[in-house]
């Protein structure tokens, strides 16, 4: 049996099972480690194609790519859109389940 490295089982799982990788995104973006959001990011990245594939279908330069999903890139806002519908999926906003207090 081959060894696979963390990364390539959870690239296997996100590439089989969309739904899960939708709802790990959402778990990171409720905590807001934008460090797990990377390494996650570049998981997924590997399981639809790698970064030139998915660059190309985000429109978006492999360079570029790499750099944002480097351990200390910091996604704009319209790339990360980009990125997220290359793989299918959209961000999307929900209230809080316990509101914040006005000040």
């Amino acid at each position: 049996m081959k060894d696979r490295s963390h990364d390539e089982a959870m690239a296997e799982l996100f590439r089989d099972d969309p739904v899960t990788a939708a709802a790990t995104l959402d778990a990171i973006f409720a905590d807001g480690d934008q460090g797990e959001l990377l390494v996650t990011l570049r998981q997924m990245t590997k399981a639809f194609g790698g970064v030139q594939a998915v660059a190309k279908a985000a429109e978006l330069n492999p360079t570029q790519l790499y750099r944002t999903l480097s351990e200390t890139g910091n996604p704009e806002l319209r790339n990360l859109n980009a990125v997220l519908h290359a793989m299918g999926m959209r961000l999307a906003v929900e209230p809080l389940s316990r509101p914040i207090p006005h000040v």
